[in-house]
């Protein structure tokens, strides 16, 4: 999917790119296989705001994706690739040989009319769901479960690949988009395939009327505000934040600070931490 350029008639389009969507099928969503999605706005159930800048924007319609991809030894076929707003990825609908109807995540190079199965013994062709164990060294998946059974959790989305590197014993090793290598189930199903819309990440919103569209309302930065609403507030002009080390607005350490649990459960299956982790 390419991105389209626009020049600058108005301050709005300056600097504003958006995505081609030549690859989109104009079509409304399957009425089955969607719910409305009520926004909370980042607030609890008493009305407290719980997580920041967030509110207003479009309303959307949840589509249901099939991340199991456990409907096995039944063939489906591509019949349209749509817009998902609640995701960077596109969406195909399959329509499988008994008639049942579900989304998947949109593989690169997967057009319309393409065939895709789920099997232990499922070919290695772009869209086809198999468990690690039964895929060649140096596969590229996404869509991959760290519990098996539970559904895909890992690279979902919309550019990412993860790359399957060595299998030993009961655990293969995988290589994520953001440099962590770790190790997972031999029994995990993974698709194979990078997902699309790769150049989501190139696109410019061009103005802040785009972010609000999407639900994100403007972010403050603590050195402008008051003493009582941050640590790094108060002062006369640009001061500086007068503390060691930037912190959060709750007096935790910010910016480089890794956050994760020193006796997380996952630990021993992490061979490399990703860089910025």
């Amino acid at each position: 999917m390419t991105i389209r350029l626009y020049k600058a008639y108005t301050p709005g389009t300056r600097n504003r790119s958006v995505l081609s969507f030549e690859e989109i099928v104009k079509s409304h969503p399957q009425k089955k296989l969607t719910f409305q999605k009520h926004n909370k706005q980042g607030r609890n159930n008493q009305g407290i705001i719980t997580s920041r800048y967030k509110g207003g924007g479009h309303k959307r319609l949840y589509r249901q994706i099939d991340f199991r991809r456990n409907k096995k030894n039944v063939s489906g076929k591509i019949t349209s690739i749509e817009y998902d707003p609640n995701r960077t990825a596109n969406i195909c609908l399959v329509n499988y040989e008994d008639g049942e109807k579900k989304y998947i995540l949109h593989p690169r190079g997967i057009k319309i009319g393409d065939t895709i199965i789920s099997n232990n013994e499922a070919p290695i062709l772009i869209g086809n769901a198999l468990p690690l164990t039964n895929m060649p060294l140096g596969t590229a998946i996404h869509n991959i479960e760290i519990t098996p059974g539970k559904g895909g959790q890992l690279v979902r989305t919309a550019g990412t690949v993860a790359k399957l590197i060595a299998k030993e014993g009961k655990l293969a090793t995988l290589r994520l988009p953001s440099g962590e290598v770790r190790l997972v189930s031999q029994n995990s199903l993974a698709t194979i395939g990078q997902i699309g819309n790769a150049d989501n990440s190139n696109k410019s919103l061009g103005k802040a009327g785009s972010k609000r569209w999407l639900g994100k309302r403007p972010r403050v930065r603590g050195v402008v505000m008051n003493p009582i609403d941050h640590p790094h507030g108060g002062g006369e002009g640009r001061a500086p934040i007068g503390r060691k080390k930037p912190l959060t607005p709750w007096g935790h350490t910010a910016l480089g600070t890794r956050t994760r649990k020193i006796k997380k459960y996952s630990n021993p299956l992490i061979l490399r931490r990703r860089k910025n982790g």
